[in-house]
């Protein structure tokens, strides 16, 4: 029997070596690097042996080919009856692709995967599960009201080598493994969870997926910093790593894709969590802009994109003295350094004196929002609180600031202006910039073009 191999891993980046090491090269971590055993063959004997198996006999093996023999064709994707869902893998989900689907315990990873898979029901599902037995899974089918599944198979089973057996009787079309950190390999010998074990299956099941051509939908946990649980290299192996967050205490669920080999990351899912699952927004600006702010300071409505999907979002901000001395700079849903140096630009270029300030940020509705075109709404949410006025309904505003004070061109600015005219908006504040090849006549509400944070203060607040 050959003898397995020792190997040295970081669990923060993946980086390989032969020997213990203190500091990472890669990363520059210390002590972050782990022994594991590399496996010997049999493992992988057992996910090809499987993998041949569920594969149809039409399928032809990999073959060397030209260039202009490759079809340039996109490849037909699996529809999981989930708009949301889909737009962010990009159209569907590919034949042969692993999937890493992660997020905090009790977001609703296990029942966004639970009620998608009940409406494909055109495919073999099997849905393996080592967390939950097979009668919390019913009883959480039977709370999301859906329709029943023929097609779906539930197996709680923890040994890859039982599920590889399973697999090969059952052929299913796709693969659901909830979770990854609670399936361990014979191969190993250390406890589910662990680097080795986490590593290990995740190749096995990769091997799997593309030898077979059987998606594969893993489901991983989130650690206390809030990345992926297990190795950094887990996050290499897979094709695709889709991020569910949100906060347990709001309603709203993001969707969110962070690596995709076959689709655009910028892409978001939004969802709102009820009693019987969870529900896509299709239009989530109605739902963020519900409440009437009329007459309340530090408000202002921006105009944002994420993916290729515009939406308004209602920006707070609350600006007091600072009654201990040091200010607090507090943000929630907004980049912490991006509001410091939103700070100085106030401070430096416009004349708002705010050292002696505490200030806190907020994104309503528990969204994170990433899109620079936020800048202008944050500023004009923080000078509102300041001097305690508010702004007048009906304005909205993009653009994002430079260190200099200006107003940076943005992006899709059509989208933007068409999302707050449909939404009842009447004056839109944009950079200057934009109006290049702009046609303004097709436009129902007044744009108030600005080049530096000066002129959109002076629109605002007179």
């Amino acid at each position: 029997m050959a003898k397995d191999k020792i190997a040295y891993v970081c669990s923060n980046c993946g980086q390989e070596s032969t020997k213990w090491i203190g500091k990472c090269p890669n990363c520059g971590q210390w002590n972050t690097f782990k022994e594991i055993r590399i496996a010997n063959d049999k493992g992988a004997n057992a996910a090809k042996n499987t993998a041949q198996l569920v594969r149809s006999s039409t399928t032809q093996g990999n073959k060397p080919l030209f260039l202009h023999q490759i079809s340039a064709k996109d490849e037909p994707r699996i529809d999981m009856h989930d708009d949301e869902l889909n737009r962010v893998l990009g159209g569907g989900l590919v034949r042969g692709s692993i999937v890493l689907l992660g997020g905090e315990p009790g977001i609703g990873k296990s029942t966004l995967t639970l009620q998608t898979v009940m409406s494909v029901k055109d495919r073999k599902i099997l849905y393996v599960s080592g967390e939950e037995s097979a009668h919390q899974l019913k009883m959480r089918a039977e709370r999301l009201c859906r329709e029943q599944n023929d097609n779906l198979m539930i197996l709680c089973e923890t040994s890859l080598e039982n599920i590889f057996e399973h697999i090969r009787d059952i052929r299913p079309d796709i693969l659901i493994v909830d979770s990854i950190q609670t399936i361990s390999t014979e191969e190993v010998e250390s406890s589910p969870g662990s680097i080795t074990q986490v590593r290990e299956c995740a190749t096995l099941l990769l091997r799997f997926a593309k030898t077979s051509g059987t998606p594969v939908i893993l489901i991983g946990h989130i650690n206390k910093e809030g990345t992926l649980a297990g190795p950094k290299i887990l996050e290499h192996i897979v094709d695709t790593v889709v991020q569910f967050e949100g906060d347990q205490h709001h309603m709203y669920r993001i969707l969110r894709s962070i690596k995709n080999r076959f689709g655009s990351t910028s892409e978001l899912g939004i969802y709102e969590m009820q009693q019987n699952g969870l529900r896509q927004v299709s239009n989530p600006s109605e739902l963020l802009l519900t409440q009437d702010h009329e007459g309340l300071s530090g408000i202002a409505i921006s105009s944002a994109v994420e993916g290729v999907r515009p939406f308004l979002v209602e920006t707070q901000a609350l600006v007091s003295s600072a009654a201990y001395g040091t200010p607090q700079r507090s943000a929630t849903g907004f980049d912490q350094r991006r509001l410091n140096m939103l700070l100085a630009v106030l401070e430096k270029r416009v004349g708002f004196k705010l050292m002696q300030k505490d200030v806190f940020v907020n994104i309503a509705g528990g969204l994170r929002v990433t899109d620079l075109a936020m800048d202008l709404s944050v500023i004009a949410a923080i000078l509102s609180s300041n001097v305690d006025t508010a702004i007048e309904s009906g304005w909205c505003m993009a653009g994002e600031v430079g260190l200099s004070g200006e107003v940076r061109p943005i992006n899709r600015i059509e989208q933007r202006i068409s999302e707050a005219e449909k939404l009842g908006f009447a004056h839109m504040i944009i950079p200057k910039y934009n109006l290049q090849g702009l046609n303004t006549a097709k436009f129902n509400m007044k744009l108030y073009p600005v080049r530096k944070v000066e002129e959109a203060l002076r629109f605002l607040f007179g």
